[in-house]
């Protein structure tokens, strides 16, 4: 259970987002001012991982969440808008930086995906969000593939192979059923392809 708990630690979802802007940084063949790269690592850094970190301290100070990981539906809810709104947010505002609009699309499916997770509540569904950032990632990758005709896909199948690893860690921990596992992975990997299809066509 350690191993398992390790992993869901090191592989949290608020850390994807930036991982993500740094493989974009490191794949795409355009070039970007390393201060303006810089500049925004730092903000993407901030808004998808300082805010919410303080955001659900905050949270946790005024008992409107039992727990850090969110553990029952409810919990989630008033979270889980914040971060559509967030990603929403950030995602336009990148969009002024043409040079880099499809980082930005990113931040805009990463927001629709979220919404949908939220939605799924009233279905009493609690989607995993470790595997939503995964499948996000993997989306993200495909697209930015296909868009630059690079090949990348040694780098999509390790994300993949470690899809499997946390949605196994999560499993034996108990914190989702199969469904809720798989179901974060598809929402989050088609989310990606299918706004960069519609943003594009």
């Amino acid at each position: 259970m350690k191993f398992q708990k390790i992993i869901t630690y090191v592989f949290h979802p608020v850390l994807f987002s930036t991982i993500g802007a740094v493989l974009f940084f490191i794949i795409q063949p355009k070039y970007v001012p390393k201060e303006l790269e810089y500049t925004i690592l730092s903000v993407i850094f901030i808004s998808t991982y300082i805010i919410p970190v303080f955001f659900l301290f905050i949270l946790k100070q005024k008992n409107t969440i039992e727990s850090y990981h969110l553990e029952s539906i409810n919990e989630r809810k008033f979270p889980i808008i914040f971060f559509v709104i967030l990603n929403l947010l950030l995602g336009l505002r990148l969009l002024e930086f043409k040079i880099i609009s499809l980082l930005a699309i990113s931040f805009i499916a990463t927001a629709i995906a979220l919404f949908f997770i939220f939605l799924l509540f009233y279905a009493k569904i609690k989607t995993s969000l470790h595997t939503l950032a995964i499948g996000g990632i993997t989306g993200f990758l495909m697209f930015l593939s296909y868009h630059y005709q690079i090949r990348i896909l040694i780098l999509i199948a390790s994300i993949i192979l470690l899809f499997g690893m946390v949605a196994i860690s999560r499993l034996k921990l108990k914190a989702h059923t199969q469904i809720e596992v798989f179901l974060g992975f598809i929402i989050g990997l088609l989310t990606q392809i299918f706004t960069y299809y519609f943003w594009f066509n």
